[in-house]
C-alpha cells in the first residue's frame, strides 16, 4: 500500500524545480509577497520601520557588487538596486500606515508589475549583449583566421611568381580537417594551366621549407583556368597505420579503399571498368598491399575474388586456410567461408580458372541481353545477385612478359580476359616486381590498367615512374622511402603519394569471420558457364596442395612418427587405408561438406559427374619408384642436361603415353629434390630442375 501511495504521489500534481533561478514574473511575485509578509508581521509585532529600509539598502548594495563581479550592464545593476530600494520603501511605509489598506495593496501590485517589466527588459538587454559579445569574439577569430589565410595566400603568390614566373590570384585557402596541410585555389593569369605549376613542384616544396616527405602538388581545379595546390605540412607517411578495424560493407560501385593520401584521407579504387597494376620490389610492402586489396574485396557485397599465385599460392592461403582448417568460426558457431572464392596455386588450376573466367564473360554477354536492354546500358549491372569477378594475379605482369611456353599460354588467357570481359564484370589486378619496360610494354596493360600503384620503399632500380605514370612530373622515389608507401594514380585522381595500411594476420582472420555471410554467390548463368571446374574447386584433390604445408614449429610432436614426413597431407586417408584420421583432416572434410551444403558453392551443371580416375597420382607420393611414368619422367629430366627443365615440360612429354598431370610431376620433383636426385634452381615461374649428375660432373650411367 505504501508503495502504491508513493507512486500516486509522484505521478500527480505539477513538479516544481526549487533550484531554478527566478524569471521576471516569479521574481516580481517573490519580491511583492515577501514585502507584504514582512510588512504585515512587522505591523503586528511593532517592528521598527527602519529595519526594513536597512535590509533593502543592504540587498541593493550586495546585488550591485555581484553584478559588477559578473560584468552585468549598468541598466541591469540599476534595475536590481531600484527593486530592492522600492520594495524596502513600500515595506517601511506599510508598517507605519497599515499593509491591509486598499492604498497599500494597490501600490504593492503596481510595484510588482513595475519590477517584473523592468526585470524582463534588463534580461532581454543582457541576452542581446551576450550575443553581441559572442559575435564579436567570432569576428575576432575569423579576422585572425582570415589574417592567417591572407598571409599564406600572399606567401604563395610571391613564391609562384618568383619560381614559376606565373602571376596567380588566390581565391581560397582551405585548412585540412586532419591538420596535415592546406589547399590553395588559384587562378593563373594568361591562360596558364596547372601543368606549368606542377612541373616545379619539387622547387616549390624546397622553397617552402616543407619537411621531408611533404610536397606541394598542383592539380586541375574546377575548370581549366583554375588550379588546386595541395600543400602537405605533416608527413603522415612516416607512421605505420594498421588496417581500419571497421569491417563494414563496401561496394565496388562506390570505391574500395586501398590506403590513404598525404592529407590522411582514404584513396579509393574504382574498378568496375578498370583493371589495376601494382608494382613493388622485394621489401616494399607489395604482399601487404595485396592483402589490403583482398580485404577490400572481401568486405564488398558485390565482388567475388579469384586469386592466382603460382608461388605456392602464398598470396591467397592466409584467406583460405583459417576457414579450411576451422580456425575461425561465426558467432553462432557455424563454419565460415574462405575470404577468397577460388585460389589457384598451380599452373593447371590457373588454366582452369582463366578458362572459367572467359566462359563466364561470354555466357553473360548472351544470357543478359534482356537485362542490358531494360537498364539501357552496355555495362552489365553489377549487384550482389550478379557479382563482379576480380582476378588478383600475383606477379601476373611477369607472366605476361615471360618467354616460357607455358607462361605464354597463361599470358594469352589473361589478356583474353582483360580484352573481352570488361563490360561483363570480370576485371584483373596484376602485380609485378618493378615498373620496367618489359612489364609495361604490353599495350593491353597500358590501356586497361588505369588504376596503378607503385610501391617504392626507397628502391630506385626498376622503378621508372615516368613509364608507370606517363605525363605526370615531379614524382621521385625518394619522396616515399617508407615501406608500404609509394604512388597511386586513378582516372579519378592524378598520381600522387599514398601509403597502404598495415594489415596483420589476426585482422585477416577477423575479416574472414566478419564477412563470411556477406560474400555473394556466383549467379546461375555464370555458374553454369564455369561448369564443374568451378563447382569442384574445393574438392580434396584440388585443395591437397593447400594442406601440404610444413609444420609451424620445429619441435617434434608426440604423434610425429604416425604422421607423414613434413607434416603434410595424410595420404592414407585418400588411399582408403584404415589408418586413423587426424582431427585437422576430419575438420577439413566436414568443412568441405558444410560449405557445399550450406553456402551452395554452385552445383555441378552436368547430369553425370566425370570420373575421378584422372585425379592426383598418389603412387608417386607413396614412394613407388618402379612406375613406367615415373621412370620416363626421370629420363626426361636426365635428357634435359645442365639447363634442366620444369614440371610443365615433363608433363607435356608424358601426357600422351601415360596421361600424367603436372601435379603428379610436381610431386615427383619434390621428392627427388628431398632425396638428392635433383636440384631445384630458381623461384616462382623461373623454377627449373637439374639432375644431380649434371651438377656434380659425374658421367651418365645406365
Amino acid at each position: 500500500m505504501s508503495s502504491t501511495a508513493t507512486a500516486k504521489q509522484h505521478s500527480s500534481g505539477p513538479v516544481l524545480d526549487w533550484t531554478a533561478g527566478h524569471g521576471p514574473v516569479t521574481g516580481a511575485l517573490s519580491a511583492t509577497t515577501g514585502a507584504f509578509a514582512i510588512a504585515t508581521t512587522g505591523a503586528a509585532t511593532g517592528m521598527p520601520p527602519g529595519w526594513a529600509l536597512a535590509v533593502g539598502a543592504a540587498g541593493a548594495i550586495g546585488h550591485t557588487v555581484a553584478g559588477l563581479w559578473v560584468r552585468n550592464a549598468g541598466r541591469t545593476l540599476a534595475t536590481r538596486a531600484a527593486s530592492w530600494l522600492v520594495g524596502a520603501g513600500w515595506t517601511t511605509w506599510a508598517m507605519t500606515h497599515g499593509p491591509l489598506t486598499w492604498a497599500a495593496l494597490g501600490s504593492l501590485a503596481t510595484i510588482g508589475i513595475g519590477i517584473g517589466a523592468a526585470a524582463r527588459s534588463s534580461a532581454l538587454f543582457e541576452e542581446a549583449r551576450e550575443e553581441e559579445a559572442l559575435a564579436a569574439e567570432m569576428r575576432q577569430v575569423a579576422a585572425e583566421l582570415s589574417a592567417e589565410r591572407r598571409a599564406i595566400a600572399a606567401e604563395w603568390v610571391e613564391r609562384i611568381q618568383r619560381i614559376c614566373g606565373i602571376t596567380v590570384r588566390v581565391l581560397g585557402v582551405e585548412q585540412w580537417p586532419t591538420g596535415a596541410g592546406y589547399s590553395l585555389d588559384l587562378e593563373p593569369a594568361g591562360g596558364i594551366t596547372y601543368h606549368r605549376i606542377a612541373q616545379d613542384s619539387a622547387r616549390l616544396s624546397a622553397d617552402a621549407r616543407l619537411p621531408h616527405g611533404c610536397t606541394a602538388v598542383a592539380s586541375p581545379g574546377i575548370h581549366q583556368g583554375r588550379v588546386i595546390v595541395d600543400v602537405t605540412t605533416v608527413n603522415v607517411l612516416m607512421e605505420e597505420r594498421t588496417y581500419p578495424t571497421d569491417y563494414g560493407t563496401l561496394s565496388l560501385l562506390t570505391g574500395i579503399p586501398w590506403g590513404y593520401r598525404t592529407n590522411a584521407e582514404n584513396v579509393l579504387a574504382y574498378l568496375r571498368e578498370q583493371c589495376a597494376l601494382v608494382v613493388g620490389p622485394t621489401g616494399s610492402g607489395k604482399t601487404n598491399m595485396v592483402h589490403t586489396i583482398l580485404a577490400g574485396f572481401a568486405r564488398a557485397e558485390d565482388v567475388l575474388t579469384w586469386v592466382i599465385d603460382l608461388n605456392s599460392g602464398s598470396a591467397g592461403l592466409p584467406w583460405v586456410l583459417p576457414a579450411l582448417n576451422g580456425e575461425v568460426k561465426r558467432e553462432d558457431g557455424k563454419p565460415v567461408r574462405p575470404g577468397v572464392d577460388w585460389l589457384a596455386g598451380t599452373y593447371d588450376e590457373a588454366v582452369l580458372m582463366l578458362d572459367a573466367a572467359v566462359k563466364v564473360a561470354k555466357q553473360r554477354k548472351m544470357a543478359y541481353q534482356d537485362l542490358l536492354s531494360k537498364a539501357n546500358t552496355d555495362l552489365l549491372p553489377i549487384s550482389p545477385q550478379i557479382p563482379q569477378i576480380e582476378l588478383v594475379i600475383d606477379e601476373g605482369a611477369e607472366i605476361l612478359a615471360s618467354s616460357d611456353r607455358d607462361m605464354r599460354k597463361l599470358a594469352e588467357k589473361i589478356l583474353e580476359v582483360i580484352r573481352i570481359a570488361r563490360a561483363m564484370g570480370v576485371r584483373t589486378v596484376l602485380t609485378a616486381l618493378g615498373a620496367t619496360g618489359s612489364v609495361l610494354g604490353n599495350l593491353m596493360i597500358r590501356r586497361e590498367a588505369k588504376v596503378r600503384v607503385a610501391l617504392t620503399g626507397g628502391e630506385t632500380e626498376g622503378m621508372d615512374l615516368g613509364k608507370m605514370f606517363p605525363g605526370t612530373r615531379g614524382l621521385r622515389v625518394d619522396q616515399a622511402p617508407y615501406k608500404g608507401a609509394g604512388f597511386m594514380g586513378t582516372p579519378e585522381s592524378p598520381a600522387g603519394l599514398f601509403k597502404a595500411w598495415r594489415i596483420l594476420p589476426n585482422q585477416i582472420r577477423d575479416i574472414i569471420a566478419a564477412t563470411s555471410d556477406r560474400h555473394p554467390t556466383l549467379d546461375t548463368v555464370s555458374a553454369k558457364a564455369a561448369g564443374p571446374d568451378y563447382a569442384r574447386r574445393w574438392d580434396a584433390e584440388r585443395t591437397a596442395w593447400m594442406r601440404d604445408q610444413p609444420a609451424m614449429d620445429d619441435h617434434p610432436r608426440p604423434d610425429a612418427e604416425a604422421r607423414p614426413a613434413g607434416g603434410g597431407l595424410n595420404l592414407s586417408a585418400l588411399r582408403g587405408e584404415s589408418a586413423p584420421v587426424s582431427e585437422e583432416e576430419e575438420l577439413a572434410r566436414r568443412f568441405r561438406e558444410q560449405i557445399d551444403a550450406q553456402f551452395a558453392t554452385t552445383p555441378d551443371p552436368d547430369a553425370e559427374p566425370p570420373a575421378r580416375s584422372g585425379g592426383l597420382n598418389l603412387s608417386a607420393l607413396r614412394g613407388e619408384q618402379d612406375s613406367p611414368a615415373q621412370r620416363a619422367a626421370l629420363n626426361v629430366l636426365i635428357a634435359a642436361g645442365p639447363d634442366g627443365t620444369g614440371a610443365s615440360a615433363i608433363a607435356r612429354v608424358l601426357a600422351d603415353d601415360y596421361g600424367t598431370t603436372r601435379q603428379t610431376v610436381v610431386g615427383w620433383l619434390k621428392s627427388w629434390v628431398e632425396d638428392g636426385t635433383a636440384v631445384r634452381v630458381g623461384e616462382g615461374t623461373k623454377t627449373r630442375y637439374v639432375h644431380r649428375r649434371h651438377t656434380t660432373g659425374q658421367p651418365p650411367q645406365d
